[in-house]
């Protein structure tokens, strides 16, 4: 089974804890708070590795977490940073973040890695809270919760020709001719249903690498047919080969089919429009393909060259690989997004602006109470040691501090009234 897309989800490891500790050595009178502050947590990382060629990995495990950082210890000692959960990906993937659509990382070359989940940072021991004031703090942060998302990853095959056309017009036959791919070959439609790749290889011992994608009909890349599913793989091709049925068996014309063909490609990415096209007209050792190809050249551009072939004789197929590989050649790579048009001698960034999100929203459940919800205060709730009343006491202060008690007052909340931040609660008292 060929699987290109799969979604699934990543956490970062949590901080480890810091601790409340102190000096308690003989001949050392007051000697002050040694609590360590707690390990970093580990990342998930996805790096390319050259020998996978599909997702089916990721089919069977969905969930990937990263390990937590080593909490603080006694006399000062900092907590082991976690290691790195490192995740194996196919050349060819790109990462994309579920909730907002955002191309997170592309993955092309074996060994590139990128950081999908961020670890949380470790919380810090008592002796980062002494002060003048306080010099024997009975304070800790738990560490910070690790990234969480989920992500859908994409496969675009990394293939250097891209052979398109309607189905059973013997995209497989002709890969089948010029490399060692085994596809499978039968008279009927969509006999191809996953992306085929095989290596070619000229007389003159120039090589790339050929995909025989699967058939694409009329309205393709709005998802009928298997179009859709599979257009993305030409996304990554340099040069696209156009496949004909020159001898109309089907009972279709050949223009037209070049026609609709090329519209798909141009609706589903005008992109695509970009990159160089060879048109192949096949199937001419049939009766009737000769004086097809004649119709099909008078409906063309004077300047459009046409290569007639016969994938089963292997009629002109010599030339034609001739004709790829020269072309290969003239062109450069094509980058599959518009941030990466920027010269590659230029070092720039790119700054987008995203909307700054509330420290804290309030609600109401249907119980009367009051409900805090918001990124910021969830984390600071999470990074609380409600064990120790120095530390429930900072984070009243931290609330306050982010105007959460004057919004309560202003939402109508009075002496006695229940407030709730995830699962836990809390009496307000004014």
């Amino acid at each position: 089974m060929f699987v290109d897309q799969v979604k699934i989800y990543v956490k970062g490891g949590d901080g480890g804890n810091g601790m409340v500790a102190f000096r308690r050595e003989k001949y050392v009178p007051k000697g002050g708070p040694a609590g360590g502050d707690g390990g970093k947590g580990g990342d998930v990382i996805f790096e390319v590795d050259e020998g996978l060629r599909t997702l089916m990995d990721f089919r069977y495990q969905k969930h990937f977490k990263a390990p937590k950082g080593e909490n603080g210890m006694s006399k000062n000692q900092h907590g082991k940073n976690a290691e790195p959960l490192i995740v194996k990906v196919p050349p060819g993937t790109v990462v994309i973040d579920d909730d907002t659509k955002e191309v997170i990382a592309d993955l092309t070359e074996h060994g590139s890695r990128a950081v999908i989940a961020k670890g949380g940072r470790g919380g810090r021991g008592n002796t980062r809270f002494a002060t003048p004031a306080n010099p024997a703090p009975e304070i800790c942060e738990k560490g910070e919760p690790g990234e969480e998302r989920y992500i859908v990853l994409e496969l675009k095959l990394l293939a250097d020709v891209g052979l398109v056309g309607f189905p059973s017009v013997g995209k497989s036959t002709l890969l089948s001719v010029v490399s060692s791919a085994k596809p499978k070959i039968a008279a009927y439609h969509f006999t191809t249903i996953v992306p085929n790749l095989g290596v070619v290889e000229t007389e003159d011992g120039r090589s790339f690498v050929m995909a025989d994608l699967p058939g694409l009909i009329e309205g393709a890349h709005q998802g009928i047919g298997l179009g859709h599913q599979f257009l993305r793989h030409i996304e990554r091709t340099r040069v696209i080969v156009h496949v004909i049925d020159m001898s109309a068996m089907e009972g279709r014309d050949p223009y037209e089919d070049y026609v609709t063909i090329n519209e798909e490609l141009k609706q589903y990415n005008l992109r695509l429009t970009e990159r160089p096209q060879i048109i192949v007209a096949n199937k001419m050792d049939m009766p009737g393909a000769v004086e097809n190809l004649e119709e099909f050249k008078k409906k063309l551009p004077k300047d459009e060259k046409i290569f007639p072939i016969s994938a089963v004789t292997r009629q002109g197929v010599r030339e034609l690989l001739f004709e790829i590989a020269d072309l290969l050649e003239r062109t450069p790579e094509f980058s599959l997004f518009e941030k990466e048009q920027n010269d590659s001698t230029i070092n720039r960034v790119v700054y987008t602006f995203k909307k700054e999100e509330p420290d804290f929203t309030i609600s109401r459940d249907s119980d009367g109470a009051f409900v805090l919800s918001g990124k910021k205060i969830e984390k600071l709730f999470k990074m609380t040691d409600f064990s120790r009343d120095e530390s429930v006491r900072r984070f009243a202060r931290q609330m306050r501090g982010m105007g959460v008690d004057d919004a309560l007052r202003e939402r109508g909340a009075k002496d006695g009234d229940t407030v709730r931040i995830l699962d836990y609660e809390f009496e307000f008292i004014d």
